[in-house]
């Protein structure tokens, strides 16, 4: 089985914690989002993959020392990056099985970086992606909410754990643990939300229901 499909399985699972966790939508982080009129702005890139969403940024927007996995892919223009459970997430083929078990039961999770050069939408072909404009603060507080989400060793440095899923990508080890309520794509959701946009993790079960949330917020990027 597919790990789309696998996903897919589960929706109903989803389903069921959006009825009896109700969350209202959340608004903007004041004086984060939206960018004041002069204010410097940049952009931020999210990616329907189909089970997960991910979110890639231009590096040479990244502020030093906030993010330093990034320079793993200093020959790259983009950077994306991905949360999820590390044994679903690297297995090359999921199952429904391997579904059930991140589900159901906290274990690691793993970040997937992605060096890449763009434009971002011919990279990610056939991706649905939308482009938001972000404030410089809001940017400054979603790369350190990247970086913290590394988790490091004794001695202060972060461990990658495998090849990614594309020519230049990697695996690291990330700080927390994936379970029902904490998945790829409220990640994503907590992710954006910490750059002030108007986004509810807990109403971001599938990557579609982040994307919902995301497109009145932007440009859904043509193909």
């Amino acid at each position: 089985m597919k790990i789309r499909d696998a996903v897919a399985r589960l929706a109903p699972v989803g389903l069921l914690v959006l009825s009896v966790v109700a969350a209202g939508c959340a608004g903007s982080i004041e004086g984060l989002y939206p960018p004041a009129p002069a204010e410097l702005v940049k952009p931020i890139y999210v990616i329907n993959h189909g089970w997960h969403t991910g979110i890639a940024v231009r590096r040479a927007n990244i502020p030093k020392g906030v993010w330093p996995e990034h320079a793993d892919f200093a020959d790259s223009e983009y950077v994306e990056v991905g949360w999820g459970n590390r044994e679903f997430y690297m297995a090359p083929e999921g199952t429904l099985g391997l579904a059930l078990k991140a589900v159901f039961w906290p274990s690691q999770g793993v970040l997937h970086l992605v060096g890449f050069d763009g434009p971002v939408q011919q990279f990610f072909r056939q991706r649905e992606i939308v482009e938001i404009l972000v404030s410089d603060r809001g940017f400054h507080r979603l790369a350190v909410f990247i970086g913290n989400a590394h988790a490091k060793d004794d001695s202060g440095r972060t461990m990658v754990v495998g090849r990614g899923q594309y020519a230049n990508s990697r695996f690291y080890v990330a700080r927390e643990k994936y379970f029902l309520l904490k998945t790829c794509n409220t990640w994503t959701a907590r992710a954006l939300r910490s750059a002030g946009l108007p986004i509810t993790s807990l109403y971001a079960v599938t990557a579609g229901n982040v994307m919902d949330q995301t497109r009145t917020l932007g440009k859904v990027l043509e193909p």
